[in-house]
């Protein structure tokens, strides 16, 4: 970027978002680089900071709001099949390894009757996918309705849109919206849950608030409630203090609950986090063997869980050509497994039952329904 603005000095640079306000003494006092620092409350601001900054004046406007929520914005969306939906924005876990609630403020929702009107602008528009976004998108609360009754009053705009969510915090997944999931045939059947460790001595650092039977218990009532349920998390490996232990109690914990897929990443400190402060006592190389570790044991379970969907039919929305052949298409089930197919004349937007012939760990393959193979979930002929 710094070649390009001594190419053309009058091009104004702007960095927007949640990281803006993290790096602007760097970008704006050290590098003098950026023209324009706007954080994620500051966005009504633009219009007056961009036209200043053509002028020559910088511009920083970076503080947090605890109201802010854009209700009365919406994105221009034009076409497509998947749309993301802002639902509620902010923090209020204080996670000792997160720097989310610096960046992005307190939580505060939008009202309910507003995320329903835009979810019935994108059903009029075509879409036929909408995924409800939030740092901890189940403490939603708008005064008045909690997460549950939103996810229902959306399912209920169309039937035939399907309605997904992330990401979640597993203090506060409550019964009521593991209840709302099961009885509506558009909430889908995929739950990303992110536990971060299977020790508690390391959970009770990471101010997770709660322990791992706590977790356990909780994925014993989804899978209950929710039969065929895929569930996925978020592991971190090498958190100050980790011992050899801990990471194998990660490692029992992920054998026990076999999720359908799990990001890993290796501890990196944050400033202003509490766990900044903690010595590091893992070493890079040793944080990099133990995310080896979880990945391929995670990558077993998916193995073994994919191969056990062969011979099953699975009701797929297409999502246009695969990357690596166009006589192939992809799509997605419910449970957000990527399903690869031979094309035979679908387009974008359609749902379509395939039968899984053949999986790996990240994708199954499979072929169109023919007469009489059955109904989605079942085995098929």
């Amino acid at each position: 970027m710094n070649r390009y603005k001594r190419e053309n000095p009058g091009m104004v640079i702007g960095v927007l978002g949640c990281m803006a306000e993290r790096l602007r003494e760097r970008l704006v006092e050290q590098e003098k680089l950026v023209d324009l620092i706007i954080g994620p409350d500051e966005y009504r601001k633009l219009p007056g900071l961009l036209s200043r900054a053509f002028e020559g004046e910088k511009g920083i406007a970076v503080r947090l709001s605890r109201v802010e929520n854009y209700d009365d914005i919406q994105p221009l969306r034009t076409d497509g099949v998947s749309a993301w939906l802002s639902v509620m924005r902010g923090c209020d876990k204080f996670c000792t390894f997160c720097v989310v609630p610096f960046t992005r403020g307190r939580e505060r929702s939008r009202p309910l009757r507003s995320v329903v009107d835009e979810v019935a602008g994108l059903a009029r528009l075509g879409f036929r996918e909408v995924t409800l976004l939030g740092q901890n998108v189940n403490s939603y609360h708008d005064g008045k309705h909690d997460f549950a009754d939103l996810m229902t009053a959306v399912a209920s705009v169309d039937r035939s849109m399907r309605v997904r969510f992330t990401t979640s915090h597993p203090q506060d997944m409550s019964d009521r919206l593991i209840v709302a999931i099961a009885g509506r045939e558009n909430l889908c059947n995929y739950v990303h849950l992110p536990v971060q460790s299977g020790s508690d001595r390391i959970l009770e650092l990471m101010n997770r608030s709660y322990s791992v039977d706590h977790y356990l218990k909780l994925v014993e009532r989804i899978r209950r409630r929710i039969p065929g349920v895929s569930l996925t998390t978020d592991v971190i490996a090498g958190f100050p203090t980790e011992t050899e232990e801990d990471h194998r109690l990660t490692m029992d914990l992920m054998r026990s609950v076999r999720f359908d897929g799990a990001y890993t990443f290796k501890y990196s400190a944050r400033e202003r986090t509490k766990a900044f402060e903690m010595p590091e006592t893992v070493s890079e190389d040793e944080k990099g063997r133990r995310v080896q570790e979880l990945t391929r044991l995670q990558h077993d379970i998916a193995l073994e869980l994919n191969r056990e969907a062969i011979g099953t039919l699975f009701r797929i929305l297409v999502e246009g050509p695969s990357r690596k052949s166009p006589d192939e298409y992809t799509g997605r089930t419910d449970t957000n497994k990527t399903v690869v197919f031979s094309h035979t004349g679908e387009k974008a937007g359609d749902f379509v039952d395939v039968v899984i012939q053949r999986a790996n760990s990240a994708t199954l393959f499979g072929r169109r329904r023919t007469a009489g193979t059955g109904t989605p979930g079942e085995r098929a002929a």
